[in-house]
């Protein structure tokens, strides 16, 4: 078993030697262009790790560059997201002004062709349930509000207050389910009532059956 390990040793030693012997003759020996063979060895040995090295690189480097610019223009969509939230808003805003400039001239040509004193007002709330169909509007008693005044727009009537109070009054409008007014056809002059259906229409009663009446005709509050 010590002769196999001795002869295991000189095995080793004398390779050893012969790679030493190799590598002194290969850095005194110069190729054809000059260079030391064992030179020419080692650096394109390292210029392959170089190589290596320098893909990996760019690869880590093309990647976190795809990462950067794909959260910046997320950041961009959500700004862009954002202006358009707040212009939206805008819109809405400005429409709102024009629908409600509208609707004060209109209700200021209706005070010029009816020549009656009239007040005006804004809604500031609806009725929660259907049953009862009314809205609130911001005038009230210190505005000279009372109980039963008639409530017009330049549709035509509106409804009755029903409910003033200091600062708001709550309004019935005619198509509640409980309000009625007095009406006339404008064409025949015949009369009757127009009663509220609880929906968006009105329906019209006590009408004689001799009344001429016809479809199309212009129904007025008496």
């Amino acid at each position: 078993m010590a002769l196999l390990d001795t002869r295991k040793g000189a095995g080793y030693l004398f390779f050893a030697v012969v790679v030493g012997h190799i590598v002194l003759i290969s850095a005194q020996i110069n190729s054809r262009k000059g260079v030391p063979v064992l030179e020419a060895v080692i650096f394109g040995a390292f210029a392959e790790v170089q190589r290596v090295v320098s893909v990996g690189v760019s690869s880590v480097t093309s990647l976190w560059g795809g990462y950067v610019g794909l959260r910046q223009v997320n950041q961009e969509n959500e700004q862009l997201k954002r202006e358009l939230a707040d212009a939206q808003i805008e819109l809405q805003r400005l429409r709102a002004l024009v629908d409600r400039s509208r609707g004060l001239e209109q209700l200021l040509d209706l005070r010029d062709q009816s020549k009656l004193t009239t007040k005006a007002a804004e809604v500031i709330a609806a009725g929660a349930t259907p049953d009862f169909r009314t809205v609130t509007i911001d005038k009230g008693t210190r505005d000279g509000i009372q109980t039963d005044m008639p409530v017009i727009a330049p549709g035509g009537v509106v409804g009755r207050i029903v409910v003033p109070s200091l600062r708001a009054s709550k309004v019935q409008l005619l198509i509640d389910r409980n309000a009625a007014a007095g009406a006339v056809v404008e064409r025949s002059r015949a009369q009757g009532v127009a009663i509220g259906g609880g929906d968006e229409r009105l329906r019209m009663e006590y009408v004689s059956e001799l009344a001429d009446v016809m479809v199309g005709d212009m129904v007025m509050t008496s």
